[in-house]
């Protein structure tokens, strides 16, 4: 998905898909104001329609590969 990152502030546990309500990794801002959220899912499920909207997308689904710092040696 192609993204604009902007100095928004980071996506919780408490963002929830505004679809399905699971944890949201997309916030999508829309050109007519306001914002959308999305889970991974869903937001490479709606991408063709959201790029046609969105003013901007703040995609943080990298966060799911992503190895936590406290991980150690043999989970990495």
């Amino acid at each position: 998905m192609t993204t604009v990152l902007t100095p928004a502030s980071p996506l919780t546990a408490a963002d929830r898909c505004d679809r399905c309500g699971a944890q949201a990794y997309l916030r999508v801002v829309l050109i007519s104001g306001g914002e959308l959220l999305f889970c991974a899912h869903h937001g490479r499920k709606f991408e063709p329609e959201l790029k046609k909207i969105a003013a901007e997308i703040q995609d943080e689904t990298e966060r799911l590969t992503a190895v936590p710092a406290s991980a150690s040696e043999d989970e990495r």
